[in-house]
């Protein structure tokens, strides 16, 4: 009976023994078909050539990969002349380089104590954070914990986009893997601190440093590493601007791993934890024209550095549409280069002199308020200040101070206007000094056929070649441009590099100042410089040097110097134009114990007033007029732009030892055979003493807006 139960019970546990090794073997072959049938859709439907693709693409891409691949995307910054930040170059992404011995060391341990412990450990993935992450998310019913590390985050944010893709994600894993063959763990991490987001803009450790600190990583407190490096594992979440309270409980975290992590001592963590946090977000002014300025010639020097050849005259229209369209597509390519390649940019401007300038501006036109639809003052003002024993610019105002959201027209150097009888020195005079002409040869004032009168309507025979520039007298510099030829005369303006000449030009009304397209105060301030630098012209830009981001100097100011009018001409020249500011249509304009010359200019009309003056230290011209021509009842050369001049002269002035011009030598035998040093008087009526200037009647040239 005890038998025949006990063969019962073995042959029920026989049965389901039998019966489980059955269930077993039917699980195991439906996992085996699972397995066959997933590997099968794998390789059929096409899976397996993606994931070979997006391997061998994960290998091309750290094969290609250096250094420069991550730091692609820097801030550049602008220095003045002391070395003080003028302004910050930035793209889409706010960086500043640290390298790894730049970072400091509480940085990287807070890093990896929070985002990746394992990170000297494994070689790129941790497998077993992603069973832990994806067991968590099974559990919770969503995700929990972080799986990605350092170098998988890093594969990220330089190579991949955020799309949380399967394809993403693998692909993700293949490059953080070759990272690891490639590079060593401290320049991972380097590459990883550098490129984070840390929200608002800033990417990089440096970047949020300045950014909500207003100082540098290496001045951080362990307090304020802690918190930086709390806002990068979700930066929306952790936004100190919005959610203060989650970045201060992350903060906690972080200084609790590393105390956990014996990397901070207990004194460390209890100083830090109790730290009060107070963000000092860094506010930049805006440096209206000096930026823009700033902006353009850095632009042009690494055009210059990198083969572009600058061009002002051409031989055909073809040519010079050929040009313009290199032009914009190199300038394009290395303006949009300023805000991602961190270059150091050192100029000249001098921020000082800067508001000078523009309160000098501000001031002198103070009374006229009128606005157009933007909000900008119809009557404007422009004004370049350039360093006589350097040639550079130091100071560019492109128009009256007013509130405005970005950057406005820089009249300085964008806006091309008539010049009035300013132009006369260096078009028509200069080039007659040089031809045998003197300040004491007599020219005869009186009337020219088809040509143009003088301002006041009268004529006063024969004067001196001084007198008539003195006065201004329209019809002297007609027919002495007559003499010289208009081609001849336009070759000096075309060897400064005027850039808006015209083939149309090349005429006798361009004496007076009747230009299809006009100049720029920066044109006429680096003309009547090299008056001043003994006939030598110098390319007046700002920009001293600009190096590139690891400190290698790219660019140095070769302010190289190429002979326009001789020597003695030009020294003639400025000894004339002193007595413009004495005795002539800029008398009243003079410096106290300074020597200075100038020449004023006024358009038909009055729409455009200009003077250009300078002294042994600084060439300034300034332009005022209506941004849409239109006559400006008492606006002549010597008015406002002739007050803001002195104005501004005055208080630049103010400090230094009085200097003089050097005196021209006996004139050399210059003289061209066919053109007399002196004409004789038909008759002389009596002389007229008004010292007015202005453009003639008969002169109705092409007043082109600015453009």
């Amino acid at each position: 009976m005890v038998k025949n139960r006990y063969n019962e019970t073995m042959a029920k546990k026989k049965k389901k023994s039998q019966k489980r090794a059955w269930r077993f073997l039917k699980i195991q072959m439906v996992l085996i078909s699972l397995v066959l049938l997933a590997i099968a859709y794998y390789y059929i439907g096409g899976y397996a050539t993606k994931v070979a693709a997006l391997h061998q693409e994960a290998v091309d891409f750290v094969a290609s990969s250096d250094a420069n691949t991550f730091r692609s995307s820097e801030t550049s910054m602008v220095y003045d002349c002391n070395g003080d930040v003028i302004s910050y170059l930035k793209g889409e992404k706010d960086v500043y380089y640290l390298t790894s011995g730049e970072i400091p060391v509480y940085a990287k341990q807070a890093l990896v104590s929070v985002e990746d412990k394992k990170f000297y450990t494994h070689h790129g993935v941790d497998y077993k954070a992603i069973v832990r992450a994806v067991w968590a998310m099974y559990r919770n019913g969503k995700v929990t914990q972080g799986a990605s590390t350092i170098t998988q985050q890093l594969a990220r944010d330089v190579f991949l986009t955020q799309d949380k893709t399967w394809e993403r994600k693998i692909e993700e894993i293949y490059i953080a893997v070759e990272l690891e063959k490639k590079y060593s763990k401290d320049e991972i991490l380097e590459y990883y601190i550098n490129n984070i987001y840390f929200k608002n803009g800033y990417y990089g450790l440096e970047a949020a440093a300045q950014g909500y600190f207003s100082k540098s990583a290496r001045d951080l407190s362990l307090s304020q590493i802690a918190f930086l490096c709390a806002i990068p594992n979700n930066p929306k979440y952790y936004n100190p601007l919005e959610h203060m309270d989650h970045t201060l409980t992350r903060r906690d975290k972080i200084l609790d791993d590393m105390l956990k992590e014996k990397v901070i001592s207990k004194n460390s963590y209890e100083t830090a934890i109790n730290e009060q946090i107070v963000l000092n977000m860094s506010e930049q002014s805006k440096n209206d024209y000096v930026e823009t300025f700033a902006y353009y010639c850095a632009t042009r020097a690494l055009m210059e550095t990198n083969g572009f050849k600058f061009q002002t005259v051409f031989s055909s229209d073809a040519e010079q549409e050929a040009y313009n369209e290199a032009y914009e597509e190199a300038y394009n390519e290395w303006n949009t280069s300023l805000f991602t390649g961190g270059y150091r940019i050192y100029t000249t401007m001098d921020l000082t002199m800067q508001g000078m300038l523009q309160d000098a501006v501000d001031k002198n036109l103070s009374k006229f308020t009128e606005k157009n639809e933007e909000g900008i003052y119809t009557l404007q003002s422009a004004a370049v200040c350039i360093d006589n024993t350097t040639g550079m610019v130091r100071a560019i105002v492109g128009g009256r101070s007013q509130d405005f959201n970005g950057y406005t027209l820089n009249r300085g150097f964008q806006s091309y206007r008539q010049p009035g009888s300013s132009i006369k020195p260096i078009l028509v005079y200069t080039p007659m000094l040089e031809r045998g002409y003197t300040a004491d040869s007599i020219v005869y004032d009186g009337k020219v056929e088809d040509g143009p009168a003088n301002s006041d309507g009268t004529y006063l025979g024969n004067i001196t070649f001084r007198r008539a520039v003195e006065l201004s007298r329209n019809t002297i510099a007609w027919k002495l441009f007559d003499e010289l030829k208009p081609e001849v005369g336009f070759s000096y303006l075309q060897a400064m590099n005027f850039a808006r000449l015209d083939k149309n030009d090349i005429r006798l009304p361009s004496a007076l100042g009747g230009l299809t397209n006009g100049v720029s105060p920066l044109e006429m301030a680096k003309a009547y410089a090299t008056l001043e630098n003994d006939g030598k012209y110098r390319n007046p830009s700002c920009i001293l040097k600009i190096e590139d981001s690891s400190g290698n100097v790219i660019y140095q100011a070769d302010q190289s110097e190429v002979q326009i009018y001789k020597t003695n001409a030009a020294r003639a020249m400025t000894d004339i134009l002193e007595g413009v500011l004495v005795s002539g249509t800029g008398k009243g304009l003079a410096l106290s114990d300074m020597a200075c010359a100038g020449k004023t200019g006024t358009t038909n009309d009055n729409k455009d007033g200009w003077f250009v003056g300078y002294t042994p230290y600084y060439t300034t011209s300034v332009w005022v007029g209506y941004d849409q021509p239109k006559k400006l009842p008492g606006l002549t050369g010597s008015s406002y732009p002739g007050n803001i001049w002195k104005s501004f002269m005055s208080k630049l002035h103010k400090d230094l030892p009085r200097a003089d011009f050097v005196d021209a030598a006996q004139m050399e035998e210059l003289v061209v055979e066919d053109l007399p040093q002196e004409q004789t008087a038909e008759e002389k009526p009596e002389e007229n003493t008004e010292e007015e200037e202005g453009q003639t009647q008969l002169l109705e040239e092409d007043e082109d807006a600015w453009q």
